[in-house]
């Protein structure tokens, strides 16, 4: 029988295309909650963070805000920044081309990523946040 379950992730964060990887989160949850094979959707709640996977190195947690900085500079005017005057809507625009959400397959109650592959949340806004990551399973539970 399938099941669907919502949880969530609580994460603060520093901003500024910092990268947090959530793979022993979701995992976690996976192997708590008693799934064995299905999907997990992990979404971020909010419209300045991005949810993918990468490799989880040193080199990419510098090459990836920098290249967000090359396509998306935050040091130029936005409009969105003229309605609100708060500075972010490069971080708006970096989450609607990054996407904010991510499924990932798991079977035996493990996450199916190659060897090189974590979830990570990139937080695109330009202050400290609290964030909650909502990972929904769909699956078979033991």
């Amino acid at each position: 029988m399938i099941t669907i379950e919502t949880h969530s992730i609580n994460v603060k964060t520093q901003g500024n295309c910092e990268i947090i990887d959530l793979t022993p989160n979701v995992q976690e949850i996976i192997r708590e909650k008693s799934f064995i094979e299905g999907n997990a959707l992990i979404f971020a709640s909010g419209s300045t963070a991005g949810i993918t996977t990468i490799e989880y190195e040193p080199g990419l947690l510098k090459d990836y805000p920098k290249f967000f900085e090359k396509i998306i500079p935050s040091n130029i005017s936005y409009h969105h920044d003229e309605t609100w005057h708060d500075d972010n809507g490069h971080s708006h625009v970096r989450s609607a081309l990054q996407g904010t959400s991510f499924v990932v397959p798991f079977k035996e109650g493990k996450l199916l990523l190659g060897t090189w592959q974590q979830i990570v949340l990139i937080d695109f806004d330009n202050r400290s946040r609290s964030r909650s990551i909502v990972v929904q399973l769909m699956g078979e539970k033991v």
